[in-house]
């Protein structure tokens, strides 16, 4: 039997490298691992009849497809491996953390997960449904670059007041950091994470009133060559 997809494993540290690289290209992760293990999955993937096997049924398939990026398959190989992960067909942020860390062994990456979380728990009410899991995913993977945009904007704004402060960035940054652990290329210093939150500054806050808006944030991405080809990097990962 071939085993069982761990697509929610690989899709949640995909949405980390997706969302992390179009700004920060020092850091450095091999995610080779990781789409293979979306590979796994693709021809162990039965018919519709997958989905009557679980307690919590999602949302009809047609309806995914319709609100989504994903095709019918693709989707069956998501909630065969979200089924693998989490059989009541939610996950908690504890649960969550505990399948982001097994990728991020080297560090602690407890708090980047919060943050990650908190951006697919877009109802609210602390746990991911695989409805969520995927309107997310399909947004970071299949959206459009504004929407791609808008989401990572959304992670880094962690209070949700509209706005990116300094010291949100900074939060982000050291979480990003206490993740990889030792593994970064070049090694970074300890005052790396708000040295690059002031690089960030630099260059996204264009009035220099303090705080980054959504227009900034989008006008400086756009602009950016680098960020805009890094927003295809996995296009075709699923």
């Amino acid at each position: 039997m071939a085993p069982a997809p761990r697509s929610i494993k690989a899709s949640v540290c995909v949405a980390h490298l997706h969302i992390i690289t179009p700004e920060y290209h020092i850091l450095y992760t091999d995610h080779t691992a990781l789409l293979r293990s979306h590979q796994q999955g693709i021809n162990s993937v039965t018919d519709d009849g997958e989905l009557s096997t679980v307690c919590y049924r999602p949302e009809g398939l047609d309806h995914l497809m319709q609100q989504t990026n994903f095709s019918k398959k693709e989707l069956q190989i998501l909630y065969r491996g979200f089924k693998s992960e989490c059989p009541s067909g939610a996950v908690n942020e504890e649960t969550f953390k505990n399948i982001y860390s097994q990728f991020f062994p080297q560090g602690d990456s407890s708090m980047y997960a919060h943050f990650l979380f908190e951006a697919f728990d877009t109802k609210n009410n602390g746990s991911i449904s695989f409805e969520d899991f995927v309107m997310g995913l399909s947004i970071i993977l299949r959206g459009s670059i504004t929407d791609k945009l808008n989401w990572a904007f959304n992670l880094y704004d962690l209070n949700k007041d509209g706005c990116i402060t300094k010291e949100e960035m900074t939060d982000i940054m050291r979480s990003i950091y206490d993740m990889m652990g030792k593994y970064t290329y070049p090694c970074m210093k300890d005052s790396a994470p708000k040295e690059h939150a002031d690089n960030f500054f630099r260059k996204m806050d264009k009035n220099n009133d303090g705080v980054v808006t959504i227009e900034e944030f989008l006008e400086t991405c756009q602009k950016d060559e680098n960020i805009m080809q890094s927003m295809h990097m996995f296009d075709n990962v699923i």
